[in-house]
């Protein structure tokens, strides 16, 4: 049999598009999707208690049976599966340590990282080499090293150190990045949420925050394919972000584009480069833009990079000149060699994508089957792009979730992460990275998930009704 199924497409109003989802004659008169999950086609909403309780059996039910199978399943943290880093195993083969310049990459020197290097990551970035800085596996430690620059010395353009502005303040578009935010609470920040769209921040509201208040020293983006909404901002976004009037002049946009090349359709989105548009405004010494391998090759073993103006790189090198001389030149030339130019970065990276499609297919399908009958009691967003998933479960019902699959071996992001505090002020919102599993283990955490959250809206609706 097939019976009609919406699934949230992620985009505007109207967000439901009719899809298909093969089930098959259950027990108990319900119906079976095709992994095994047993559910009813009627909607939560309209059910009494009765019905409710008696729902809230059959799903106790299908819970005891997965609790006898001692699942270990992680979809937490965004990580490469090892499917995907044995892709990138030729990048171990080199023996020849002598750059372009013919200089022997194991030395000191090159603070800004080997000239090939950098034009490795201009083409992929769209900047010009002398533009990037080339760092070492973590873009994250870059970021955290610049607002540590800000909080000690300020910038060029700064009244005074960061430090010493009383309620200093930083935006924060959720749903987010938790360790974006994580950075920022550390130096003592106040932590600004500002709601997300499909077309990015809600710019009315970062325009007037920005104007007004010179407290406020930068923004956190994930501008292609969101964490972890997997949203990508519009080009007015864009403009806007290159454009708007700051009250602060030492005002930062912390551009980080982790997901740039990390397509999950034949799709190449190209989007306008910050840097480059910032010029048109005279803005350019506000943008730092970042990336990395992390999620190309080896999260142990990558290559992180900076793109911002000339004169904000002479700076962040005076300061960084006395904290390092070179990051891993090593490991910066065997990527070259390994990736060699955007075209194979982006060829490298459809293999990726076929190894990844289907894990995201079958959380969508498994959500479309097992949820969106019950009524409006979820929706998910659909990426074009980047590592996750975000599911809204009904509000109140997310930390329980996430607790419900803990408690039978599967582990989530905890519920709240990707807000400012990790306190999501509806209890709505999960995020789900498919990557790391095994298509099989995604399919049976997908089956597990579902449970958890029908479980849980049944115990609330349950609870609303004493």
């Amino acid at each position: 049999m097939y019976y009609n199924i919406k699934v949230w497409n992620g985009m505007g109003n109207a967000p439901w598009q009719e899809c298909s989802a093969k089930c098959r004659s259950g027990a108990m008169g319900n119906r079976k999707y095709d992994k095994g999950v047993c559910f009813s086609m009627a909607n939560y909403l309209e059910m009494n208690r009765e019905e409710l309780t008696a729902e809230k059996a059959k799903l106790n039910e299908q819970y005891k049976k997965f609790l006898a199978m001692n699942l270990k399943l992680n979809m937490a943290r965004g990580k490469p599966g090892p499917h995907q880093m044995d892709l990138a195993m030729g990048l171990l083969q080199m023996n020849d340590y002598t750059t372009d310049a013919g200089t022997d990459a194991r030395n000191y020197g090159d603070l800004e990282g080997l000239h090939e290097a950098r034009v490795l990551f201009a083409d992929v970035f769209g900047v010009k080499p002398e533009e990037v800085f080339v760092g070492g596996n973590s873009s994250l430690q870059l970021m955290y090293n610049l607002i540590n620059i800000g909080y000690v010395f300020g910038f060029p353009e700064s009244p005074c150190p960061w430090s010493q502005v009383e309620k200093r303040k930083f935006l924060c578009p959720v749903p987010g990045y938790d360790r974006h935010f994580s950075i920022t609470e550390e130096y003592g920040f106040e932590l600004i949420s500002v709601p997300m769209t499909p077309n990015g921040p809600d710019m009315d509201i970062v325009e007037k925050l920005v104007a007004e208040d010179d407290t406020i020293k930068g923004i956190w983006c994930v501008p292609q394919y969101s964490n972890p909404d997997g949203y990508t901002y519009s080009d007015e976004t864009i403009d806007r972000m290159a454009k708007m009037k700051t009250a602060a002049p030492d005002f930062k946009i912390f551009w980080d584009e982790a997901y740039i090349v990390h397509h999950l359709t034949e799709e190449i989105i190209e989007t306008p480069v910050l840097l480059n548009e910032s010029k048109k405004y005279g803005t350019e010494n506000r943008v730092f833009m970042f990336t990395s391998t992390s999620k190309i090759t080896f999260p142990g073993a990558g290559v992180s990079a900076i793109a911002c103006s000339v004169d904000s790189m002479k700076y962040m090198c005076k300061r960084f000149s006395v904290m390092i001389i070179s990051y891993d030149k090593m490991n910066q030339l065997r990527h070259v060699r390994f990736l060699k130019n955007k075209e194979g970065v982006l060829a490298h990276m459809a293999k990726h994508r076929r190894r990844l499609v289907p894990c995201f297919d079958a959380v969508k399908t498994a959500f479309a089957a097992n949820l969106t009958p019950c009524g409006d009691i979820a929706h998910w967003t659909n990426p074009k792009g980047g590592y996750f998933i975000s599911l809204y479960v009904m509000p109140g019902c997310a930390k329980r979730v996430a607790q419900l699959c803990k408690d039978c071996g599967l582990t989530l992001t905890g519920a709240g992460s990707a807000y400012p505090y990790h306190k999501d002020p509806d209890d709505s919102h999960l995020r789900i990275a498919p990557t790391y599993p095994s298509l099989d283990e995604v399919e049976t955490a997908s089956a597990l998930l579902c449970v958890c959250v029908r479980l849980a809206v049944v115990e609330k609706l349950l609870a609303d009704k004493q």
